[in-house]
């Protein structure tokens, strides 16, 4: 039961995500909410519930271990997880007219900054920290958590790429992606020392908060 429970709680999850990308439903529920900050607000605390229901469902749910845990499996998400929140953290407040973040206002196409290395950091720090958190937890209900969510992390460029394209035209799209993709060193300046600072601090906040959410220590 506790299993079934987990599987509707992460259907739900991943529907109600889903619903964002319908623009029909969203000019409907934005109107109903008060504008876009209304829908944002209402969403997120959607979201922060439904995420919990997942993280309570799961540590009820039985173990059925598929493989066991070596010891260096421990060391993968840890070490993974710092490069993932500087992708997740400089994505979420970085100018990003491609992806998931704070919107393409305020973007300078000659300081693209953490956009150098990928359009779409936030997506790729999930992706990360899903794949990270596969390898040690080989039983039934982490799978059911993480491989859904790696799918969406490394679908989503390519569907948010296309919609992007739609919408800014094949010309504009083309020129403003010619700037992304393309580490340089540049990258480093370009973000400033708090979008630098924030990945670090974002790892420590998981690290001391993960066995009172999880119940269980991710260091090894």
């Amino acid at each position: 039961m506790e299993l079934a429970e987990l599987g509707l709680a992460i259907a739900l999850f991943l529907f109600s995500h889903s619903l964002t990308n319908r623009p029909g439903f969203r000019r409907r529920a934005e109107a109903r909410l008060g504008g876009k900050l209304g829908f944002i607000l209402a969403y997120s605390v959607l979201s922060l519930a439904l995420l919990a229901w997942i993280v309570a469902a799961y540590r009820a749910a039985p173990v059925v271990l598929l493989w066991e845990q070596a010891a260096w499996m421990r060391w993968v998400p840890p070490v993974a997880m710092l490069p993932g929140c500087v992708l997740l953290a400089g994505g979420m407040v970085s100018a990003n007219p491609f992806s998931i973040g704070p919107g393409g206002k305020g973007f300078d196409p000659a300081r693209p900054g953490l956009l150098r290395l990928t359009r779409h950091p936030v997506l790729w720090g999930l992706a990360l920290w899903a794949a990270a958190h596969i390898v040690p937890n080989g039983d039934v209900g982490a799978l059911m958590v993480f491989l859904p969510l790696l799918g969406l992390a490394l679908v989503g460029p390519r569907i948010l790429d296309a919609k992007r394209r739609a919408g800014l035209g094949w010309s504009e799209w083309a020129r403003l992606a010619a700037l992304t993709g393309r580490p340089r060193w540049a990258m480093i300046t370009e973000m400033g020392v708090w979008r630098l600072l924030a990945g670090p601090a974002l790892w420590a906040i998981l690290v001391a908060g993960h066995e009172m959410v999880i119940g269980a220590s991710p260091l090894p």
